[in-house]
């Protein structure tokens, strides 16, 4: 994970993307049939309300599950142990999702680069 850093800052800061902008590359572009990435929708979706805003994310659901079998559970919040592993899991299916995205995306602006310097070249 450290070595998008000095490509960031060092060697690659033209081709490298910014976590913080949104993307430049449309997310369909390559992919005809691809689904957009959505929420759960279900009835705990009324339920977000209780969640802080830095924990609204694609495995709100799961969280919502976990802090609902501990609380039902309290004194035995090990009781839990199969919410918190598909909560753990959702987040590092949605980690690794995020940095393929991230890796598509600098791949796309390398190709642009190299598309660029042939047609200069030509």
């Amino acid at each position: 994970m450290g070595a998008h850093l000095a490509r960031r800052y060092i060697t690659e800061t033209e081709t490298e993307p910014d976590p913080k902008k949104p993307f430049e590359f449309d997310p369909q572009f390559g992919f005809p049939e691809r689904k957009e990435r959505e929420m759960v929708a279900s009835q705990e979706q009324m339920n977000l309300a209780q969640l802080p805003l830095e924990q609204r994310d694609y495995c709100a659901h799961h969280l919502l599950k976990l802090m609902k079998c501990k609380r039902d559970n309290f004194p035995n919040i090990l009781a839990c142990k199969h919410e918190r592993h598909d909560w753990d899991y959702c987040q590092h299916q949605d980690y690794v999702m995020r940095m393929k995205e991230y890796e598509r995306e600098r791949r796309l602006q390398l190709r642009k680069k190299r598309i660029e310097a042939q047609a200069e070249a030509a």
